[in-house]
């Protein structure tokens, strides 16, 4: 069979490139405006641009939605007017109909493939802004996810890396606090990677092994033989979505929110690597005799790997609050990176290391973050930290704290969506024992090496 896309995909190919040029001049066009203003000394409509943006953006589907919603998860990625815009903005776009599963299908594995299933759903169970998800089941009788992305991605995803070039570039005209030309790259890398559904199996091979065994945390298990670079099967899992339990009894909460927790912290402190994409849609709950048990850990497609020097770096800051120890708070800074603190720039970047690192400093039952609604989690604090950082900065913050902040950022909301209420103290100091550096080298080695993801 030809891999030559028929007049169909081709329209829809054409379709999407006059898009990418409609935004490109809508988005080029706010930024132009605001350039004018700003000459002229008027002060910017921040609001009405902001809405100008995200109407540019909202008829795209595809990697710009996945993007303009990252960025406003991203704490100092955007103007607080910008970020509040783009997280109304939905990601998920309409599936593809049967004849276009089938010809990808058959690019993939070839024109036999639905011999090599013993039944697939020729609806969609799930789209998304690279893929859609299809409901099948292997010959052995395992039930089956199979994900498979939508053509041209690598062409959508790069000139939509263009566009998040004009977007820094109207947070860099708005004075920031924060440097953030190293988020740029970091964007880019792991938007990257997201194409690359080997690796995206090789990580989750590696999580399989991390929590091999472990009773709050299940992770689905690939078929290598019916996956490729864009096409990925695994085991389906069966769960519910994690906000149905909103209005469940505490221990309920408590028991998804401790295995959140877990499943995030865990692999960072042993292993260097995050789950780095907070989007609710990727866990769900699985019960075993009418309650809540434990998550199903979904999606490994955005994954951030860290050195393990960054690790102690994170462990050191903690024990330097615990201890009120500002040499070791510096020290952290320093190891990840940050350069020419000033000892009142440290202290601005206090006030949100506490922040982030507040209910683990204290040895209570106590709820994520007091009186915050999930929606707020986190932006008091933010705004402390951009009005001081103006006065007192710029500061260039390492790529590294992209992921690291936004996924922080994420679970949180989880805890508050939850209501739950945990010893997080006793929670964070169980996960990080045996996370010293060289022990962090040694499990990297062994696990990433046995599966094959790559060393940071």
């Amino acid at each position: 069979m030809s891999d030559a896309p028929d007049d169909h995909e081709k329209n829809r190919l054409s379709a999407r490139a006059m898009r990418y040029g409609k935004v490109g001049a809508n988005v080029g066009g706010v930024a132009a405006r605001m350039a004018v203003r700003r000459a002229f000394g008027l002060d910017p409509e921040r609001d009405k641009d902001a809405a100008a943006l995200a109407a540019a953006l909202g008829g795209l589907k595809g990697p710009m939605m996945k993007v303009a919603q990252l960025l406003a998860t991203i704490p100092e990625a955007l103007p607080a007017e910008y970020a509040a815009e783009l997280g109304q903005l939905q990601s998920q776009a309409p599936a593809m109909g049967w004849p276009f599963v089938r010809r990808r299908m058959s690019t993939e594995l070839g024109p036999d493939w639905e011999g090599k299933f013993a039944e697939f759903e020729r609806t969609a169970a799930a789209s998304a802004s690279l893929g859609q998800v299809h409901k099948a089941r292997a010959h052995d009788g395992r039930r089956l996810a199979v994900k498979l992305q939508y053509p041209d991605m690598q062409s959508a995803v790069e000139a939509d890396l263009t566009q998040l070039g004009i977007l820094f570039s109207i947070h860099k005209r708005m004075s920031p606090a924060i440097d953030t030309s190293e988020m740029r790259t970091e964007i880019a890398a792991r938007l990257r990677e997201e194409l690359d559904y080997q690796l995206e199996a090789k990580h989750m091979a590696l999580y399989g092994r991390i929590f091999a065994g472990d009773a709050l945390i299940r992770v689905p298990e690939v078929l290598p033989e019916l996956s490729t670079k864009r096409l990925l099967t695994m085991t389906w899992l069966d769960g519910a979505s994690l906000l149905d339990y909103r209005e469940h009894p505490l221990e309920d909460r408590n028991r998804i929110a401790e295995a959140m927790f877990r499943a995030w912290w865990y692999p960072f402190s042993h292993y260097g690597i995050i789950h780095g994409d907070p989007h609710l849609g990727n866990y769900t709950v699985f019960e075993e005799d009418g309650k809540a048990a434990g998550i199903n850990l979904l999606d490994y497609g955005c994954m951030r790997s860290f050195q393990p020097k960054f690790v102690q770096g994170v462990v050191d800051l903690y024990n330097g609050l615990l201890r009120e120890d500002r040499d070791l708070i510096v020290h952290a800074y320093e190891t990840w990176g940050f350069t020419g603190l000033k000892p009142e720039v440290i202290d601005v970047l206090n006030i949100w290391a506490k922040f982030i690192y507040g209910p683990m400093l204290e040895d209570r039952v106590r709820s994520i973050a007091e009186g915050a609604s999930p929606a707020s989690y986190g932006r008091q604090e933010a705004f402390k930290v951009h009005q001081a950082l103006r006065e007192k900065g710029p500061v260039k913050v390492p790529r590294e704290f992209v992921f690291m902040d936004r996924a922080a950022i994420g679970l949180g909301g989880v805890f508050l969506h939850l209501n739950a209420e945990l010893n997080y103290f006793r929670l964070f100091n169980a996960a990080i024992a045996g996370s010293g550096e060289a022990e962090v080298a040694a499990r990297q080695n062994e696990a990433f090496g046995a599966t094959g993801v790559p060393l940071p």
